[in-house]
């Protein structure tokens, strides 16, 4: 366990997962006292239930979205055509 000077911060580096290498935990005042074996411990079975990063939850717009949006785009365009030819 490593003592800052206002934080008690453990670091696990054995987390079980693929995904992450290392996990810090930074220990809450309240709990500072606890032994440093049961910090461990917690922190040990937090580590080991981490599960993957969520997927990327962008959305891929649809083709019916696309077509709404060149449709407006080549609306905007034609009355800019037409508005200039008029002024």
């Amino acid at each position: 366990m490593i003592k800052g000077v206002n934080h008690r911060v453990v670091e696990v580096s054995d987390t079980g997962s693929e995904y992450f290498e290392k996990i810090m935990f930074f220990v809450s005042p309240d709990y500072a006292s606890l032994s440093e074996s049961k910090i461990r411990e917690k922190a040990g079975t937090i580590a080991k239930g981490a599960s993957a990063p969520p997927h990327n939850k962008r959305r891929r717009k649809s083709l019916t979205e696309i077509l709404v949006i060149s449709f407006v785009c080549l609306c905007c365009v034609a009355v800019g055509i037409i508005l200039g030819k008029l002024g």
